[in-house]
């Protein structure tokens, strides 16, 4: 046929529609461009910021690839995957990648848990400051383990939730506490408490079965988690203002030709930005939803409590500025000076 179609090209009159007939040829044995479809998880619900974050990633890929690249989001731990499985589950094939809170991922570099360290930073812009010089670090770790950093969420300050309020140093030996990263349950048991690191789905199952009467996390991780039904009581410590990380496989991503890896990437700086627009309002509406649900909010914190925490962490932090090296302990020390 194709031999047909060059000579037919000689002659004018035949000339269109030979180059019709040819493209037809082409385009019937090339391979059609298939839709990429990612499937992303996260442990968190729908309407929590991490929730959000991937809701505003999966608007904003398709629109920008006009739905090549699209993402299916699962929410509030739903495929059973928490936040330190999900590497392991984006390498296996599992998922294509997940929003996972960055305290848990410590275990694969020590940098990945820079963000959670006590009393570290007390206002989002330094919390911003920090993980951008700290973003670079966070990328290394994360393709060392074949993973792409897509984009990072803030979550606003954390805090103790309890069982009853915190009146004196004697309630802290009382507590039974969720930690939510190795460093936290460190902290919280040098100051007294028995604390665990446990995932959120176990630490739920613990307060439900009244194991726990105590949890370390934010306004926003416990309002989305109606803590209010157990821990009637915030206090607002202000102990980190730790990151979620997005990610995806590095292969997944490195498949998409290069326009759809540039809008792929404009996609998450988006959703980032995005995310970070939240944190002007969030706090404030976290409080108003925990006041209406019967929550006595201690803001600030007692004096003593927060002492008594800042002695306790001392110890956690030297021993993660020995672990996590030279790049991440100087942006510690930029944070401390600010």
């Amino acid at each position: 046929m194709l031999p047909d179609l060059l000579f037919s090209m000689r002659y004018p009159a035949k000339r269109i529609r030979a180059i019709l007939a040819l493209a037809a040829l082409i385009l019937s044995v090339a391979p059609a461009a298939a839709q990429v479809k990612w499937r992303m998880t996260t442990e968190y619900p729908e309407n929590n910021i991490s929730g959000i974050g991937l809701t505003t990633f999966a608007s904003r890929i398709s629109e920008r690839t006009h739905g090549f690249v699209t993402v299916t989001n699962a929410f509030d731990n739903e495929l059973k995957i928490n936040s330190g499985e999900m590497p392991r589950a984006a390498l296996d094939g599992r998922i294509a990648g997940g929003d996972a809170f960055a305290g848990a991922l410590s275990g694969l570099d020590p940098v990945l848990g820079l963000s959670t360290l006590p009393f570290l930073v007390q206002s989002v812009e330094i919390a911003r400051a920090s993980n951008l010089r700290a973003r670079p670090l966070y990328e290394k770790a994360l393709a060392a383990r074949g993973l792409k950093l897509l984009y990072l969420t803030i979550w606003p300050a954390t805090g103790l939730w309890s069982e009853r309020s915190l009146d004196s140093a004697d309630d802290l030996p009382k507590l039974n506490l969720r930690a939510y990263d190795a460093n936290s349950s460190e902290v919280m048991r040098a100051a007294g408490a028995n604390a665990q690191f446990l995932p959120m789905d176990a630490a739920l199952a613990g307060l439900r079965e009244h194991r726990l009467n105590a949890f370390l996390t934010s306004g926003d991780g416990g309002a989305g988690r109606k803590l209010w039904d157990f821990l009637p009581h915030f206090t607002a410590i202000n102990y980190a203002m730790p990151i979620s990380i997005a990610f995806v496989r590095s292969d997944a991503f490195a498949e998409l030709s290069e326009p759809m890896q540039r809008e792929v990437l404009a996609a998450a700086a988006e959703t980032e930005q995005n995310q970070f627009a939240l944190l002007a309002h969030r706090t404030s509406e976290n409080y108003t939803r925990m006041r209406d649900n019967g929550v006595h909010i201690a803001e600030p914190a007692p004096a003593f409590l927060v002492t008594e925490l800042r002695k306790a962490a001392k110890d956690a932090i030297a021993a993660w500025e020995t672990q996590a090296g030279a790049e991440a302990t100087a942006i510690v020390e930029w944070a401390r000076q600010q």
